[in-house]
Parts: C-alpha cells; structure tokens; sequence
C-alpha cells in the first residue's frame, strides 16, 4: 500500500452557516390577514357554484349585508355594550381573585395543599352548569352573569399563576434573602417579572374562557347581548344574521388579543 493512500484525505473547508439567533418568531400582518382573505374567498366561491347550500351556510355577501343592517339600526351596539360590560366585569373579577389566589398558593405552604385540592375538586365542574345556581343565588340579572363568566375564569387563572411563581428561579430569590431583601422587594422585584410572561399568556386562554361563557349565559337568560342575538336569529332560522353574530364575536376576540398583546409588550418591554 502506498505512502499516498494512508495520507489524510484533504476536503474544502466548509463555512459554518451562523444560528446563534435564538428562537425569535415574527409576526407577519400580511400572512394573517391573507388568510381571512382566502377563506372568504372560498366561502364565496362554494355558495355561488352551489357547493355550500345556503340554507345552511349563507355567503359572505348575505352575511355582509345582514351584518351592516345590525350596524344602521344600532341594534348591533346595544348588543355589543351589554357584552362587553358583563365580560369587563366578569374577566376582571375572576382575574383579581385568580391572581391573589395564585400567588399565596405559588408562595405559601399553608396555602399550597388546601389551594391545589379545592381547585383540582373544583376547576372541571361546567360552569356554565352552575348558571341555574347562580341566578337563584343572584337572581336573573347581571350578578348572575357575572359570577359565571368570574368563576370561569377564576380557576385557570389561579393554576396559571401558580405555575408561572414555581417556575421563577430559585436561585434568584435565595439569593434575594441573602442580600437582607424584605418579602414585597423580592416579590416585586424578582417572583412577579419572572411570573409576569406567563401570566400574560394565561390571560389569552381566559379571556377565551371568559367569551366562551358569556354567549352561554346571554343564551339562558339575556334580551341584549351577542349570545342573545345569535339565539335570537337561530330560533326564527336567520341564519345570514346568526352568521353575522358569530363574526362579531371573532372580532371582538381579535379585538382583545390585539389588546393583550400591546400589554404584553408594555409590560414585558424589559426582555
């Protein structure tokens, strides 16, 4: 065997493609809104060409004109301002006490176990299965309304917050006690910046909670409100308006995730 063929085989030096960038996704606003693009685009098309019937499914077009006779009449805002005060109220409520609860239960041992089980026993329960309960407690007015859309909320706020203060490094904060921080300075300073991302995420899921009961108690016992409206127009088989109902609820919640994700970027400029 030759000298030659034991040599090491000499290759072309490769560069080293640079990925040191981190995970750091970007919104694109032309993909999202294509995409609502697109989907009406096709919606339209099955309705024309007699693929989607339009007893059951009205065109865009229908729902477009059902939708801008809600708006000339008004009647759409008087639906809208009831909503939106009963989720107000109610997302609030159940956030405030979800927070306070989550973050004894993050901190405290004597609040650790007794908080877990009750939530655990308690955070599968429907709770659009309690309205009848609530509204003999409360009556058939806004309290009862509020208080299903409040104790929705409620626990996956409580189990959110929880989650996020366990997950804050320890390290940080025995390092905090060892530099003589009182409790509030290390809560402040070091538990609640490192809960607060997801926390936040957390408002996304109960916000979506809190809709999804809101149009089940507007149902039940509401003459105004979007849930109202929408089982208004599905017992008379209205259905372009029943449609258009359910389109003003997706923007109402694309309304409050763009609102959530300017807090988020408030709050969260620091990273």
């Amino acid at each position: 065997m030759s000298p030659d063929h034991l040599a090491p085989v000499k290759t072309a030096k490769q560069p080293v493609r640079f990925r040191a960038v981190g995970f750091n996704p970007r919104a694109n606003p032309l993909a999202a809104w294509g995409s609502f693009v697109v989907l009406i685009i096709l919606w339209q098309i099955g309705c024309s060409t007699g693929f989607i019937s339009e007893l059951a499914m009205p065109s865009p077009v229908a729902v477009a004109k059902s939708l801008w006779q809600l708006i000339v009449s008004g009647d759409l805002w008087v639906h809208l301002a009831a909503s939106g005060q009963r989720l107000a109220v109610g997302w609030v409520l159940g956030t405030v006490a979800g927070l306070a609860v989550g973050f004894l239960v993050g901190m405290f041992s004597w609040a650790r176990s007794p908080g877990v089980a009750l939530v655990s026993a308690l955070f599968p329960i429907p709770k659009i299965a309690l309205l009848p309960l609530f509204i003999i407690w409360f009556g058939i007015g806004e309290p009862s309304k509020f208080a299903t859309i409040g104790f929705g909320v409620f626990f996956p706020t409580v189990i959110n917050t929880f989650g996020a203060v366990d997950n804050v490094a320890r390290n940080l904060i025995r390092m905090g006690q060892s530099f003589d921080m009182s409790t509030w300075s290390i809560v402040r300073k070091i538990i609640l910046p490192g809960a607060l991302p997801t926390i936040l995420s957390g408002f996304r899921i109960s916000s979506s909670i809190a809709i999804i009961l809101l149009v089940a108690a507007e149902m039940i016992g509401a003459q105004y409100g979007i849930g109202a409206l929408i089982l208004s127009a599905g017992s008379l088989y209205q259905t372009d308006q029943l449609i258009a109902g359910v389109v003003v609820l997706s923007v109402f919640g694309l309304a409050i995730s763009w609102l959530l994700g300017r807090l988020d970027k408030w709050l969260l400029g620091w990273r």
